[in-house]
């Protein structure tokens, strides 16, 4: 482990860097020798001339970003255990027990009819751009895939079309193609579409109008994320979108209004104005009454997600979920962002995920001990590969049954998207080339989607929806290979058994065995048989 766990003052998330590479304070970040005449390339000197915009990561709108701080404890001081002998949920026998028989199907909700092919989902991307500008091939290749997908918070009051009645959606632009793109490409009846919400999308009424006008069923009330403790925020460039959105209701920095601040802006002293959404105000009596009002709405499924808050904070979330008979809990933890949260903030607040996943477990294990009601539980933070699914799952066992996650996904839409611009323009780069010139000879699910969707239909696919479904194949069949050689065939029969920790300090964090004494009992009785 390094000798600090926060990198300060120097990031690619801020394009900032150090003169002297090699030679940096661990404390400050600061260079050694902090020279008189530097132009001032690290965050102190970039802050001297650009203030607030450094507190961002950049650029804007076209990178995800995630908290670089090295934790104490992570998923990887976790192991998986595999056996040798036996199997669950299949017969025991070589010829049967092949992991392409895994099922990896997810079922849940209050009537056990949201069901899901693969056991995570995305959990929320809103209305920044870099979410905006690859809907296309996030919602078709999460349909495709069978998986579920969550609007994130502000898009309708995002969107300058939106139309308003009272303070109230009416109409929209974006969240209608949203919705709709996944509608359209969803199959056998897999994978959910999900409409959060934050406090001015519940001002604003947009659930509502996604439930009554959309025909979506399933809605998300948030109290944050693991990248931040405030209300979301994106950066605009237009001086009228930002006058739009402050009428709207939302806090926009510096105020759009003021002539004194329009006057700068025309004359280019700043680029871009800030819109952030309200810190949310959580009381038992506001929560049981929105659950009330979606319910009246129409909502068939309701889902809460929360951030990386304080310990007293999750058992909120874990209660009113119980009581007020919830579907899904997502719990995110620390350190993950899909689009523009205060860099610091993303590295310096929160409960880190194995910490705050280990608590959700220990407080849903008190309310079952008691014969509570529980919902399905799903975690986030920085989940990108099938280990890290595994781990999440046998941890959380036997509560959590999903994996929220958002960078990855997004990596491989936008890849599968940048892709197919190189193929188009009959520029694929040599790297790619190797594999070939065209969409079926680079795509290697190709033939199976060609074949199960038809050759039109096919054709019509963005390569960002066969890159997203492409990566989530893999991520599948790497799952089935590691429950597999645990010897679970299906995500029901995982238990916390299923990994060791690999330091003390892990094992006392999460109430996982350290491995050294797995199946220590067990193993003299063997010897001594």
């Amino acid at each position: 482990m390094s000798s600090t766990l926060s990198r300060v003052n120097a990031s690619a998330a801020t394009l900032t860097k150090n003169r002297t590479i090699g030679s940096v304070v661990p404390a400050s970040g600061m260079c050694v020798t902090c020279v008189d005449g530097c132009i001032g390339m690290c965050e102190i000197g970039k802050s001297a001339y650009r203030g607030h915009e450094v507190i961002y990561p950049q650029p804007f709108g076209v990178i995800t970003t995630a908290s670089e701080k090295t934790y104490p404890v992570d998923y990887s001081h976790f192991n998986i255990m595999g056996t040798a002998v036996g199997a669950y949920g299949i017969e025991a026998d070589s010829d049967k027990a092949i992991f392409p028989a895994v099922d990896l199907e997810t079922v849940f909700g209050h009537d056990k009819k949201l069901k899901y092919r693969y056991p995570w989902h995305i959990a929320g991307i809103g209305s920044t751009d870099i979410a905006k500008n690859n809907w296309e091939g996030l919602a078709i290749g999460s349909a495709l895939a069978g998986t579920g997908l969550t609007i994130g918070e502000n898009v309708a009051g995002m969107d300058p079309s939106t139309v308003l009645e009272k303070g109230r959606v009416v109409d929209t632009a974006d969240l209608k193609r949203r919705v709709k793109l996944y509608k359209d490409h969803q199959r056998d009846g897999y994978g959910a579409i999900i409409v959060q919400a934050n406090l001015e999308d519940t001002r604003l009424g947009a659930q509502e109008y996604a439930i009554e006008k959309l025909g979506v069923e399933c809605v998300e009330m948030k109290w944050g994320q693991g990248a931040k403790d405030i209300g979301g925020e994106v950066k605009i460039k237009e001086l009228k979108k930002a006058q739009l959105l402050q009428k709207r209701g939302y806090l926009v920095l510096p105020d759009p209004s003021n002539p004194d601040v329009i006057k700068a802006y025309e004359h280019g002293e700043f680029k871009e104005f800030e819109r952030h959404s309200r810190v949310g105000m959580v009381s038992e009596e506001s929560f049981a009454k929105r659950v009330e009002e979606l319910r009246k709405a129409g909502a068939r499924y309701i889902f809460l997600k929360t951030g990386a808050y304080r310990p007293s904070d999750l058992a909120r979330a874990v209660m009113y979920s119980s009581k007020y008979k919830l579907d899904l809990l997502t719990v995110d933890g620390a350190g993950g962002g899909t689009g523009m949260s205060p860099w610091h903030m993303m590295n310096e607040w929160g409960m880190p995920p194995v910490y705050l996943h280990s608590l959700l477990h220990q407080y849903a294990q008190r309310l079952a001990d008691k014969k509570k009601y529980l919902p399905t539980l799903a975690v986030g933070g920085g989940f990108t590969f099938e280990d890290q699914i595994y781990k999440g799952l046998a941890l959380g066992s036997p509560f959590v049954k999903l994996i929220g996650m958002a960078r990855g996904p997004i990596a491989a839409a936008m890849v599968g998207k940048t892709i197919g611009r190189t193929i188009d323009k009959n520029e694929v780069p040599v790297y790619i080339e190797r594999f070939g010139k065209t969409k079926d000879e680079i795509f290697v699910t190709s033939a199976t989607l060609r074949n199960e969707l038809g050759d039109k239909e096919f054709e019509k696919l963005p390569t960002g929806a066969i890159g997203l479904y492409t990566y989530y194949e893999r991520l599948a069949q790497g799952l089935r290979q590691l429950m597999a050689g645990s010897r679970k065939f299906a995500v029901k029969y995982m238990d916390r058994t299923d990994i060791a920790a690999l330091t003390r300090e892990a094992s006392d964090i999460s109430g996982i065995q350290y491995i050294m004494d797995v199946d220590k009992e067990e193993a003299v009785k063997i010897l001594d048989s």
